[in-house]
């Protein structure tokens, strides 16, 4: 990410708090746990929470598994 220009290196960190919010509000209180009863790599979910970056279908394949919009996804933590 080193190429990454400070906003998008910013808005990647805010997804993957967002994301780890949403999981621990859904009762997962691992990311482990939750990208293996959803059918997502284990460690490719765990860069998603730790702000790396993803393509936009895996984000939608994600927020399905959260049972949520994207209008919801993106109603808070990003500013």
């Amino acid at each position: 990410m080193a190429n990454k220009d400070v906003y998008t290196k910013a808005q990647l960190e805010n997804l993957g708090r967002r994301l780890r919010q949403l999981r621990k509000e859904k009762g997962y209180s691992n990311y482990e746990l939750f990208a293996f009863e959803n059918e997502i790599p284990r460690a490719q979910y765990g860069r998603y929470e730790n702000g790396g970056d993803l393509r936009f279908s895996s984000l939608l394949n994600v927020l399905k598994a959260l049972n949520i919009s994207l209008e919801e996804f993106f109603s808070e933590g990003f500013d």
